[in-house]
């Protein structure tokens, strides 16, 4: 059985404890060892490729390192909506400069809207707004992250798509309930569900999860956050992309190796792995 986990951030695993940047910031021989452990247990249980996402472009040399040492990971280039206020237009020619000239590089994101507890909006869509134009020019999906922003989401979506054309993309983490699930599904954007899914209290997605169309559905961990159960509490990491397929699965109600091909080959598509 093959998987691909769509979201990761293994160059936070080597520092799961205090969240620094590694190795910009930490032990180079002790991330190295670790990422290797780590790697081992990726390819056991099957994960043959990771899509990297990108916080900020000092992350950019790091992920660039990683995806070049290990031939199946990805990598993706942006600038987090909780960063937002890093935003400068330099970094658009920095994006554009890198996603050209690396073929791995294979998205633009993570970008979005995280409207929780924010008081920068506006600073945000204008980060948001200028990924979306990346995107575009670059024949390339975008990865969005929206918390408590789906309205917000789909107005500026809707615009974009209207003054400029549409954007393919993922929906990352998803979160929402079906209602806004179709929404996105609506604007033909693929939906990404995390280990939340394996939540007990995660009703409304479970609800988004059944109804994701086949042709639309991937699965992702965003490691070294939200471990699914039975690893809740712990750091995560992409051979536990494993446990998200297998409650996929479950609530579909098909069987894990189905899961398995059809995020496969989602994946493959939107990304061009």
């Amino acid at each position: 059985m093959q998987l691909i986990d769509t979201h990761v951030h293994i160059n936070l695993i080597g520092s799961w404890g205090d969240l620094k940047m590694l190795p910009q910031e930490g032990n180079f021989d002790l991330f190295d060892r670790e990422l290797e452990a780590v790697r081992q247990r990726w390819l056991e249980a099957g994960v043959i490729r990771l899509v990297h996402s990108c916080v900020e472009p000092a992350e950019f040399t790091t992920i660039q390192s990683i995806a070049h040492k290990f031939p199946e990971v990805y990598f993706a280039v942006g600038l987090h909506p909780l960063d937002a206020h890093k935003w400068i237009p330099e970094y658009e020619e920095k994006i554009l400069s890198l996603a050209q000239s690396d073929p791995k590089v294979v998205a633009i994101g993570e970008t979005g809207l995280d409207f929780y507890k924010a008081e920068n909006q506006s600073t945000q869509e204008t980060a948001f707004l200028a990924h979306l134009e990346l995107a575009r020019k670059l024949d390339k999906p975008v990865i969005i992250h929206c918390r408590d922003a789906a309205v917000r989401m789909r107005e500026l979506l809707a615009e974009f798509w209207q003054l400029r054309g549409p954007v393919r993309g993922v929906m990352h983490c998803w979160g929402g309930g079906p209602e806004e699930t179709q929404w996105f599904l609506n604007l033909g954007f693929y939906i990404s569900f995390s280990g939340i899914i394996t939540f007990k209290n995660a009703t409304q997605i479970h609800e988004s999860a059944r109804i994701v169309p086949e042709s639309r559905l991937l699965i992702e961990t965003d490691c070294p956050f939200l471990a699914p159960i039975p690893k809740r509490g712990k750091r995560n990491e992409p051979a536990y992309v494993r446990y998200v397929a297998e409650h996929m699965a479950r609530l579909r109600s098909v069987s894990t190796e189905a899961i398995a091909q059809i995020t496969t080959e989602n994946a493959c598509k939107l990304f061009g792995l």
